[in-house]
């Protein structure tokens, strides 16, 4: 019997689809742990050739290829956004024969190939999911991906328009941001309601990751309650980054980002409008501390207004050093980091800032609470739901009341100690044991069990 999972990849290498890529990411490792056999379908509009499996590795990880669609490619699209996919897609395998070396120069590219390490099956097809999202505007109907073998289910890890027929179909709804904060993002509110409406009314199931996600799904489109199960999120540390020490990390993140040790506010996410960034710099400035405030998120949408006020020459000073004079900010933003720099610079920080307007679970939040680092976070959706008593709640809209708390953050060395005790034992109700039992229990439920272990062999 398979017991494959076949993920959709439609987010793995996206420049701003982070938060769910992690979450594709974390879901395949987890299957694979409990004992599932793992697949990705992948949308690509490289040339690629199944007869040329070496050729097509390079081309799939060209970046100048992926971004020249063929003639071919155009009029393929141009069919779909007419016709639709009537027949379904049928993806091909795709084979990792080893000549690309896997030395990622992008966050993306980090993602994508992390994720494949995880996959035992790699399905691609030409413009998958934007063929999917035409099908879906043409027909109100899910478009068939006919893969070569019949997984036992297809998990979507985000409202896909898309479908595997002969097994069953789950899809994750991560939170209804579009529909709830429609001026925060540049989807088309319309396909969005309309797709995950569909969804909701014929999927296997629905998937979600807090409870406040679930509430708003239940409501907003009258889902019956068994047909949603909230799986919560987990994140998974290397124990090689965890084991290092204080000295290590104060090191590392002094020389790669001229900081001190818990001497910076870091905010992680990124660049758009719900993560509410720019009242967060003028709250940060508005407190008073002579501490950097950090930015490391990639541009999202609509972040001209974030970017402005990140420049602003308000935050730049000249620091003297031997008779020269150096010029700093004292609100910097980095676009990029690998993965191990980015948890050193988590937990080097005085306090992670992350005062959102919104999340369907805040993956930051349980990040710094794992690292021990002292949490500021919002009092609205689920965000006070993830960090329970381990973090400082604050009205997002209230620019006085967070820079009140950054204040008392940056003042308060026991209220920091207190939240860093707080932090690791929050995050442990989130630890990837507990999300090995709900995703394993979950796909249970659904008639698909792991694959046995092999029996012993007698001696």
């Amino acid at each position: 019997m398979i017991n494959r999972i076949l993920f959709d990849g439609h987010h793995l290498s996206a420049a701003n689809a982070t938060g769910i890529a992690t979450y594709a990411n974390t879901l395949a490792a987890t299957a694979r742990a409990i004992g599932y056999e793992t697949g990705v379908v992948l949308s690509s509009n490289a040339t690629t050739d199944r007869k040329e499996p070496q050729f097509s590795e390079i081309a799939f990880f060209d970046p100048s290829s992926s971004h020249k669609r063929s003639i071919a490619a155009h009029l393929g699209l141009a069919s779909a956004l007419l016709f639709g996919k009537p027949f379904g897609v049928r993806p091909w395998t795709f084979q990792r024969v080893g000549w690309v070396i896997d030395a990622p120069v992008s966050e993306p590219l980090e993602r994508l190939m992390r994720a494949l390490a995880n996959m035992d099956t790699i399905y691609v097809a030409p413009e998958l999911f934007e063929h999917a999202r035409f099908h879906f505007k043409r027909y109100g109907r899910l478009m068939a991906i006919r893969v070569e073998e019949k997984p036992a289910l297809f998990h979507a890890t985000h409202p896909t328009p898309a479908a595997v027929p002969g097994c069953p179909n789950i899809y994750t709804i991560h939170d209804l941001v579009p529909l709830r904060l429609p001026y925060t993002t540049l989807d088309h509110k319309k396909y969005t309601f309309q797709l995950l409406r569909h969804l909701c009314r014929k999927a296997d199931h629905i998937v979600t990751v807090s409870n406040h996600s679930k509430e708003d799904i239940i409501k907003f489109f009258g889902l019956p309650e068994d047909r949603i199960t909230n799986t919560y999120q987990s994140v998974h540390l290397p124990e090689a980054l965890l084991a290092r020490t204080d000295a290590e990390v104060a090191d590392e993140i002094a020389n790669a980002f001229g900081v001190g040790f818990k001497e910076y506010f870091l905010f992680v996410g990124a660049i758009e409008p719900k993560k509410n960034i720019a009242r967060l710099i003028d709250a940060y400035a508005a407190s008073g501390t002579p501490r950097p405030l950090v930015i490391a998120g990639a541009l999202g949408w609509q972040y001209d207004r974030d970017v402005e006020k990140i420049d602003d020459e308000k935050f730049l000073y000249y620091r003297t050093d031997r008779g020269r004079l150096h010029p700093e900010r004292q609100v910097r933003r980095i676009s990029y980091l690998p993965r191990p720099q980015l948890i050193s610079l988590i937990r080097g920080a005085r306090a992670v800032l992350f005062p959102s307007l919104y999340e369907g679970f805040g993956l930051p939040v349980l990040e710094a609470m794992l690292l021990g680092t002292p949490v500021l976070t919002s009092n609205v959706a689920s965000l006070p739901e993830i960090s329970g008593d381990a973090a400082v709640l604050v009205d997002p809209l209230d620019a006085g009341a967070i820079s009140r708390a950054i204040r008392t953050l940056d003042q308060d060395a026991d209220l920091r100690r207190e939240l860093s005790l707080r932090g690791p034992r929050r995050a442990a109700v989130f630890s990837p044991k507990a999300y090995r039992t709900s995703i394993g229990e979950l796909y249970k439920r659904l008639g698909v069990t792991p694959a046995a272990p092999d029996p012993p062999r007698k001696s």
